[in-house]
C-alpha cells in the first residue's frame, strides 16, 4: 500500500505574531530602523519545517477581512483586541513577497479566517488520501485531529516541535475525541478572540462536565444535576453557551478547492529570495536557506518519496547538473573584489613595513591571536591597512621571545603619539599587545564604538557593518578554522596564505568603515561626543581591565560552605512545612505543593504549557506564607552561591591572580557601561548575604586601602536640573533630604514630622516617575492601595508642575524626531513613539523620559572617568581605578597618596559636568569593597 502524501498548512498570521513576540525583548532593527522581528520569526519557522519535514505539498494560510459569519452572529466578536503592531503590518508585505520567491502558494479567503480555510482544505485532503500537518501553535486547532490530521506545534522554550495526533488531543483536554476540544472552549470561552463562554466554567469545571454529560448540549439537558450559583449560572446562559460553542467551531466548508497541483513542493528561486534576505539583512538566514534547499551529499539517481513520486536529494540541481549557488548580485568579496594583500615575514619586508607605517596619518590594525581571553592570550599576526584594497600581515611564531622581538621592531609604530590608530574593538587589541609591554599611544578611531552612536539598537559586528554599509561580505572565520567543538583548528593551524587573506581583509575592511562613520558621525552631531568621551574612554577602560582587581579566595571559600549550611536548614524547614521532600528547584514539583497540596490560592497563575507558574514576581505576592518565604530565600542563596561565591574564583587571571572584568562600551543604548566575565555589576548589595560579596574583594596588598566613590542620587538631581523645577533644586541646594522633602511638600505637613512610612513613599515616587510609574505600579511597590498611590502621583505633580511639563516636552520632541538626546547630545532612537499600539507606545514614552536621565548619568560618570585617569597619569600616582559600578567608582588607593587623591577625584566627579543642581560624592573607604561602599 503506498504512504499518504503529506500536506503541511501553515497559519500564516499565528506565526507571524509569534515570531514577532519572541523578539519583544530584543527587536531586530535593520540599519534602515525597521523592525524586521515578524519577519524573521516567521521565515525562520517556515525554512524550519521545511529542512525537518521535507513535505510533499505546503501551502500558507492567511486571515483576511475577519469571519463575516462570526460577526454577524456575535458583533463583539474579537472586538477586545488590540490594533496589529505596525511592525506585523510592515511584515506582511514582506512575508508574501518571500512565498512568492520561493514559489509556496498564499492561500486567503476574504471574509475567512485561517483557521477556517486550513480547517476545509484539511477534511478535503483527508478524502483525498494525504496526511494533513496543521502548523500553528494554536490549541483551537486540536477540533480538527483525526486519525489522518495533525496539529503541528512550533517548538518554544527550547523544546523541539510538538505533534498532536488523536491520543496527544485526548490526554491534553481530557476529552474521548477530538471533536469535544469545540464543548471545551465554547464552555470555557476566550478572552483573546472575545467569546463569551459560560460564566463561572473554567479549565477544571469544563472538562469535568464534558466528561460527564459529552457536550454542552449534554450539559444542558441535565441541568436538575446542578447545584447552586452554578446552575443558576448555566440555566441562565444556555443561549450564550450554544453562541460561544458555534463562535469556537472552525467552518468546513469554506469555498476554496484543492487544488493538488499548486501545493506541490517546488524548487524556490534562491536569487530572488536571497535578495530580499539581503535587502532585510538577513544575512544568517541566507546560508539557512541554503541549507534548508540541499543535503550534503546529492546523488545522481532520484530518491523514492513519499506518494511514489520521485524528487532530487539535493533541490538545487536538475539531475546531472550539480549543486547551484546562491549568488547576490552586486555582493563584494574576496573572490570577486580586486585587492592586494601581502604578508610580512622577512627582516627586509618587515623594515620596508615599518618605514611605510611611519609615514602615515592614519592606519588600521588588527591582531591574530590564539583565544578570545585578551590578557591571556597569544599573538599570532598583525594585520595593517591604510588604503582601500591594500594592506599587510605580519606572523608570528609560536615562540614568545622572538614575538616579543619582532613586536619590538613596531613599537615606534604603535608608541607614535601622532599617528591615528583605527581599529574594530580596539581595546581587545591594545590589551592583547600589554601582554607583550606595548602601549598603543596616539589618537584612536574605534569603528565599533563609531557605530554604537550612530545606530545604538543596531548589531555592532564588523561582518554585518560591512555589508550593511560597504556591500561587501567578508570571510566568514569558520571558513578557516570550521565550527566550534573539539574539531574546531586554531589560527594557528591555518596557512600563512588564508591567514594572510583573512586578516588583512578584517583590516581593510575596517578602514574603509571608518571613512564612511567620519561622516556619519559628523551629520548626527555625534563627532564631539565621540571624541571627547567614547574615544578617550577606550584608554581609560582598557587601563581598568588591565589592572583588575585582587580577590580573597579563602574569604569566599568560607562563605560557599556557610551558604552550604543555611541552604540545608532551609532545604529541611521547606520539606517540614510541606510536609514531604520534593526538588524545590523544580517548577513542576514544587507547583502542585504550593498550589494543590498547600492550597495557598485560589485560582493559581499558569504558564502557556499549563503549568504552574512558580515565578519570582507570583511567590513574591505570597511571601507572607513562611514555606514561600523560605523558598525565595532559597533561591537567593543559591543563585548567589553558583553565580558569584563559586564562580568568581573561576575568573581569577593566572598569571596575575587578579580578576579582570570586562567593560562593554557598546551594549546598552542608554550608554551605560555593561559588564562581563565576570559581571561585578549585579552582585546583590541589598541583602546581607548579597553585601558578604562585596567583602571578597579587597586591596592589592597592605600598602593599599580600596576606596568607592559614588554619586548620590545623580538621576534625581539630573531630572530636577533638565526640568528646571525650581522647588526640588533649592531642596539639593540646601543639602535637604530630597526624599523627606518630597513627603513634607506632597504630605503637606512639616519637614521634620515626616513619618519614615512616608518618607518611603516619597522615595518611591520619586525614583518611579523617570520610569513612569503608575498607580497600580507604585500600590505594588508600597503599602498604599490603588486610590491612595493615585492621589500620591497627584499630589506629586502638583508639586512639581514644571517636572510633569519636561516629561511632556520630551514626548513631544521624540514624537516630532523619533530620538531623544542625553546632556552631551548622545541619541536614543525610538521607533515605536507614534505606534497605534498603546502598550508599545507607552514604553517608548516611558524611554522617551527615562533614557536621557540615565544616558546624561551615563555621560557624566564616564566625563568624571575620562578627567581622573588623565590627572592619576599627570601626577604619576600608584593608585589605580578599578572598578565602575552603575554610579559608583572603586579604587586601589595607595596609603601615603589617600590626602591627596579623595578631593582629586570628589572634585573630578562632581564638577565633572555643570549643572542647575550640584552633583553630590559620597566617599568611603575600607579594607574590603563592602566597607569602603
Amino acid at each position: 500500500m503506498a504512504e499518504r502524501k503529506r500536506l503541511f498548512l501553515l497559519d500564516a498570521y499565528a506565526l507571524i505574531f509569534r515570531g514577532y513576540y519572541a523578539f519583544i525583548k530584543n527587536p531586530r532593527i535593520n540599519s534602515k530602523g525597521l523592525d524586521t522581528s515578524a519577519v524573521l520569526g516567521f521565515t525562520n519557522s517556515l525554512l524550519d519545517v521545511i529542512k525537518r519535514e521535507k513535505p510533499d505539498y505546503l501551502a500558507v494560510c492567511f486571515d483576511k477581512g475577519g469571519s463575516v459569519d462570526r460577526v454577524a452572529a456575535f458583533p463583539e466578536y474579537k472586538a477586545n483586541r488590540q490594533e496589529t503592531p505596525e511592525a506585523i503590518k510592515i511584515a506582511v508585505p514582506y512575508i508574501e513577497r518571500i512565498l512568492g520567491a520561493m514559489n509556496i502558494p498564499a492561500i486567503v479567503k476574504e471574509g475567512y479566517e485561517a483557521d477556517d480555510i486550513i480547517g476545509t482544505l484539511a477534511k478535503k485532503a483527508e478524502v483525498a488520501g494525504f496526511d494533513t500537518y496543521m502548523v500553528t501553535p494554536d490549541k483551537d486547532y486540536a477540533q480538527l485531529v483525526s486519525e489522518h490530521i495533525f496539529m503541528y506545534r512550533p517548538p518554544r522554550m527550547g523544546n523541539g516541535y510538538e505533534k498532536w495526533g488523536v491520543e496527544e488531543v485526548k490526554a491534553k483536554f481530557e476529552v474521548e475525541r477530538p471533536e469535544q476540544v469545540i464543548d471545551y472552549l465554547g464552555m470555557m470561552g476566550d478572552s483573546v478572540d472575545n467569546i463569551p463562554g459560560l460564566p463561572g466554567v473554567g479549565d477544571k469545571t469544563a472538562k469535568k462536565f464534558i466528561a460527564k454529560y459529552g457536550s454542552m448540549e449534554g450539559l444542558f439537558e441535565n441541568l436538575h444535576e446542578l447545584k447552586g450559583k452554578m446552575k443558576e449560572k448555566v440555566e441562565a446562559n444556555q443561549e450564550l453557551g450554544i453562541l460561544s460553542k458555534q463562535l469556537a467551531t472552525i467552518m468546513l466548508d469554506v469555498p476554496v478547492e484543492l487544488e493538488e497541483d499548486k501545493l506541490i513542493f517546488e524548487q524556490a528561486n534562491l536569487e530572488e529570495t536571497a535578495a530580499i534576505f539581503d535587502e532585510l539583512e538577513f544575512r544568517r538566514l541566507i546560508d539557512n536557506l541554503k541549507n534548508t534547499y540541499k543535503t550534503p551529499e546529492a546523488p545522481t539517481a532520484a530518491a523514492p518519496v513519499a506518494g511514489g513520486n520521485t524528487q532530487q536529494f539535493d533541490l538545487f540541481a536538475t539531475p546531472g547538473s550539480g549543486s547551484q549557488e546562491i549568488v547576490i548580485d552586486g555582493k563584494k568579496n574576496s573572490e570577486n573584489n580586486p585587492h592586494f594583500y601581502q604578508l610580512v615575514n622577512t627582516p627586509l619586508s618587515r623594515k620596508l613595513l615599518l618605514d611605510k607605517l611611519l609615514q602615515q596619518k592614519s592606519v588600521c590594525f588588527d591582531t591574530e591571536t590564539t583565544g578570545l581571553k585578551a590578557l591571556e592570550v597569544s599573538l599570532i599576526g598583525i594585520a595593517f591597512s591604510w588604503e582601500p584594497g591594500k594592506g599587510y600581515y605580519l606572523s608570528f611564531p609560536e615562540d614568545q621571545a622572538e614575538t616579543q622581538a619582532l613586536l619590538n621592531e613596531f613599537i615606534p609604530f604603535f608608541e607614535s603619539e601622532t599617528i591615528e590608530k583605527v581599529g574594530h574593538n580596539l581595546k581587545y587589541d591594545n590589551k592583547v599587545l600589554s601582554n607583550y609591554g606595548i602601549s598603543v599611544k596616539g589618537p584612536l578611531f574605534d569603528t565599533m564604538i563609531a557605530h554604537y552612536l550612530i545606530n545604538p539598537d543596531m548589531r555592532h559586528n564588523m561582518d554585518i557593518l560591512a555589508e550593511t554599509y560597504l556591500n561587501y561580505q567578508p570571510i566568514p572565520i569558520v571558513d578557516l578554522i570550521g565550527k566550534k567543538g573539539k574539531n574546531q583548528l586554531s589560527m594557528r593551524q591555518v596557512s600563512l596564505e588564508r591567514q594572510t587573506e583573512y586578516a588583512v581583509e578584517d583590516a581593510d575592511i575596517t578602514y574603509q568603515l571608518k571613512t564612511h562613520f567620519e561622516k556619519e558621525l559628523e551629520s548626527g552631531k555625534l563627532t564631539q561626543l565621540f571624541k571627547e568621551v567614547e574615544i578617550p574612554l577606550v584608554a581609560v577602560l582598557t587601563a581598568m581591565e588591565i589592572e583588575g582587581i585582587n580577590l580573597n579566595t579563602s574569604f569566599l571559600k568560607e562563605l560557599s560552605t556557610e551558604l552550604s549550611t543555611d541552604l540545608q536548614k532551609l532545604e529541611s524547614e521547606i520539606y517540614e512545612l510541606a510536609g514531604e521532600e520534593f526538588n524545590i528547584a523544580s517548577p513542576k514539583q514544587l507547583g502542585p505543593i504550593l498550589f494543590e497540596k498547600l492550597k495557598l490560592v485560589d485560582k493559581p497563575k499558569k504558564t502557556k504549557t499549563g503549568q504552574y507558574s512558580t515565578a519570582e514576581d507570583v511567590l513574591s505576592s505570597l511571601s507572607d506564607h513562611a514555606i514561600v518565604a523560605n523558598i525565595l530565600q532559597y533561591r537567593q542563596y543559591k543563585k548567589l552561591q553558583s553565580t558569584y561565591v563559586d564562580a568568581l574564583p573561576n575568573e581569577i587571571n593566572p598569571k596575575t591572580q587578579r580578576v579582570h572584568t570586562v567593560y562593554a562600551q557598546a551594549v546598552a543604548a542608554t550608554g551605560r557601561l555593561s559588564s562581563n566575565n565576570p559581571n561585578l555589576q549585579n552582585i546583590p548589595i541589598r541583602t546581607p548575604r548579597g553585601q558578604e560579596v562585596r567583602k571578597a574583594f579587597i586591596p592589592r596588598d597592605e600598602n593599599h586601602v580600596l576606596l568607592a566613590a559614588d554619586y548620590s542620587q545623580i538621576e534625581l538631581r539630573i531630572i530636577a536640573a533638565l526640568s528646571e523645577e525650581e522647588t526640588m533644586i533649592e531642596a539639593f541646594k540646601n543639602g535637604e533630604d530630597i526624599h523627606a522633602s518630597t513627603a513634607s511638600k506632597v504630605f503637606n505637613v512639616p519637614l521634620e514630622e515626616v513619618t519614615r512610612e512616608q518618607r518611603s513613599n516619597a522615595k518611591t515616587v520619586n525614583f518611579g516617575i523617570i520610569y513612569g510609574v503608575s498607580a497600580f505600579g507604585l500600590s505594588n511597590q508600597t503599602s498604599l492601595d490603588r486610590k491612595e498611590a493615585k492621589a500620591l502621583i497627584d499630589a506629586y505633580y502638583e508639586t512639581y508642575p514644571k517636572l510633569k511639563n519636561y516629561m511632556a516636552k520630551q514626548v513631544d520632541f521624540a514624537r516630532e524626531n523619533g530620538y531623544v538626546e542625553t546632556v552631551l547630545n548622545r541619541r536614543r532612537y525610538l521607533k515605536d513613539i507614534n505606534s497605534r499600539n498603546a502598550i508599545v507606545r507607552g514604553a517608548a514614552e516611558r524611554n522617551a523620559v527615562n533614557a536621557p536621565i540615565q544616558g546624561s548619568a551615563a555621560d557624566i560618570i564616564k566625563l568624571a572617568m575620562i578627567n581622573i585617569h588623565k590627572r592619576f597619569e599627570q601626577e604619576n600616582f600608584q593608585s589605580r581605578m578599578l572598578l565602575q559600578v552603575h554610579d559608583e567608582l572603586v579604587f586601589d588607593a595607595h596609603k601615603d597618596e589617600l590626602d591627596i587623591i579623595r578631593p582629586i577625584i570628589k572634585e573630578e566627579m562632581e564638577n565633572a559636568f555643570s549643572m542647575a543642581v550640584p552633583l553630590d560624592v559620597e566617599i568611603g573607604i575600607g579594607d574590603n569593597w563592602l566597607q569602603a561602599h
